[in-house]
């Protein structure tokens, strides 16, 4: 497949990047600083854009079979979350092409078993979350219920569980729909580099067009 990635440059994105590349696609990394582009894979077209700008967004998503956006704002402009990410469901709505959305747990629910006498959100279970993540991870929120709402059909989100960290490549995950996963040692965690192969895994197969679903060991 022809496949545009913004955010390539990023911890996830590059690893997203890495995983296509292995599997044989053709990847168009987006990056939108000048320095980046030696950074990504030999085997990767790099190129400068902004997923802000929709003229960008249109331009580097025709003629490819998919694109993956896995853009995280720098801390402080965590809330450009979400108009970015409209930014590229309207571009490619206009071009027609299916965008696979890094997203984050803050939207997901918490298990029944954790939940107190209120259902809860990742985002409104108390004490759940540290004051280091709650910027983005309410932007995140935002950017799920703006998905729901757009005029795009053509998406899928995919929520990772509560930790999301470098790691190994195991190629073993399991799926999830709209609720917290946990392991049967009460982790909720997944490598970057597995979340990237259950990504294009979907990416290859897809099973969760126009929804939302989640991963974890």
């Amino acid at each position: 497949m022809r496949i545009t990635v913004f955010g390539a440059a990023g911890d996830v994105g590059s690893r997203i990047v890495n995983e296509a590349i292995s599997r044989g696609h053709k990847v168009t990394a987006v990056v939108r600083k000048p320095e980046q582009l030696a950074a990504l894979p030999i085997k990767s077209i790099g190129v400068l854009g902004h997923a802000d700008k929709l003229d960008d967004v249109i331009k580097l998503s025709s003629d490819q079979d998919l694109v993956i956006s896995a853009v995280r704002p720098p801390k402080g402009y965590e809330n450009d979350l979400v108009s970015i990410t409209d930014s590229i469901l309207t571009g490619t709505s206009l071009v027609n092409v299916h965008t696979l959305i890094v997203g984050g747990a803050a939207s997901l629910n918490m298990p029944k078993r954790i939940q107190g006498l209120e259902p809860n959100t990742v985002l409104t279970e108390p004490n759940f979350l540290p004051a280091s993540v709650m910027n983005i991870a309410k932007a995140c929120f935002k950017q799920h219920k703006m998905i729901e709402q757009h005029a795009s059909k053509k998406w899928t989100y995919i929520s990772p569980p509560a930790m999301l960290q470098p790691g190994k490549r195991t190629g073993v995950y399991r799926l999830g729909k709209n609720e917290l996963m946990y392991d049967d040692k009460n982790n909720s965690h997944i490598s970057m580099e597995d979340f990237s192969v259950a990504l294009l895994d979907e990416a290859e197969q897809p099973k969760h067009q126009t929804s939302r679903f989640t991963v974890g060991y």
